[in-house]
C-alpha cells in the first residue's frame, strides 16, 4: 500500500496494489496496517457504510457534517471513474481553503481519508461510477451541509468534459465566504476534538 500525506492537514491518500489476471482484479482499498502507520491509530469505529451511483457529469458536494458532532470518512471508487476532491473547510486550520484532487477509479482502487471538517466532492467521469464511504457517524439530515463546488474563490479544477449535473441542494449551497459569514463552517479546534473522540 502506498501512502501519501496531503497538503490538507490530517488528510491522506492510499493506493493499494492491484492484482489483475484474465478473471478480473483483486484489491484491498483499506488496509489497517497502512492506515495505522500513517495516522498512528486504527480506522475509526465504522458506524455506517454508504455508496452512490452517478452518471457522467454528476457533481456531488462539497459536502461536510456539522461539528459537533462531526464525521470522518474513508472513501474509494470500486466501479467507474471519478475526479475526487478534498477541501479544508475548518476555520482556523493551518490549511484552510486548501484543496487536493485525484482520480479514483476501479483500476487504481485508490482511497482518501477525509478528516472531520474537511469537505468532499467528486465529478463522475463514466456511467455508473460508484463512490463508497466508510463513515464514523450515521446520517442525520440536519447535520449534513454543503458549499458551492463551483465557487471561484475555492477554484476547484472541476473537469470540463461535461456540464455539471447537480442536486437542488448543491445548486443552492452557499459560497465559502457566505458559509463562513453565516457561521456554517466548523472550527478547526472543534474538528480536532471531535476527531479525537472517535477513538475511545
Amino acid at each position: 500500500m502506498e501512502t501519501r500525506e496531503l497538503k490538507i492537514e490530517g488528510a491522506f491518500a492510499f493506493t493499494p496494489p492491484v492484482f489483475k489476471d484474465s478473471r478480473g482484479l483483486f484489491s484491498s482499498p483499506y488496509q489497517g496496517h497502512a492506515f495505522e502507520a500513517a495516522l498512528g491509530k486504527p480506522l475509526f469505529p465504522v458506524r455506517q457504510v454508504s455508496h452512490n451511483l452517478s452518471a457522467p457529469g454528476v457533481l456531488r458536494g462539497i459536502h461536510y457534517s456539522a461539528t459537533p458532532p462531526g464525521t470522518a470518512k474513508y472513501v474509494y471508487c470500486p466501479k467507474g471513474r471519478v475526479q475526487d476532491f478534498l477541501i479544508d473547510l475548518r476555520v482556523g486550520s493551518p490549511t484552510f481553503g486548501t484543496w487536493e484532487t485525484a482520480e479514483l477509479d476501479e483500476d487504481n482502487c485508490g482511497a482518501f481519508y477525509v478528516p472531520v471538517g474537511v469537505g468532499h466532492a467528486f465529478m463522475a467521469m463514466e456511467e455508473g461510477s460508484m463512490v463508497t464511504y466508510l463513515l464514523s457517524g450515521e446520517y442525520v439530515a440536519k447535520n449534513e451541509l454543503a458549499v458551492d463546488p463551483l465557487d471561484p474563490a475555492i477554484g476547484l479544477a472541476v473537469p470540463t468534459e461535461f456540464a455539471p449535473l447537480q442536486s437542488e441542494r448543491d445548486l443552492a449551497a452557499p459560497t465559502l465566504a457566505e458559509a463562513e459569514k453565516q457561521g456554517l463552517l466548523p472550527a478547526y479546534e472543534d474538528c480536532k476534538e471531535a476527531e479525537a473522540r472517535l477513538w475511545p
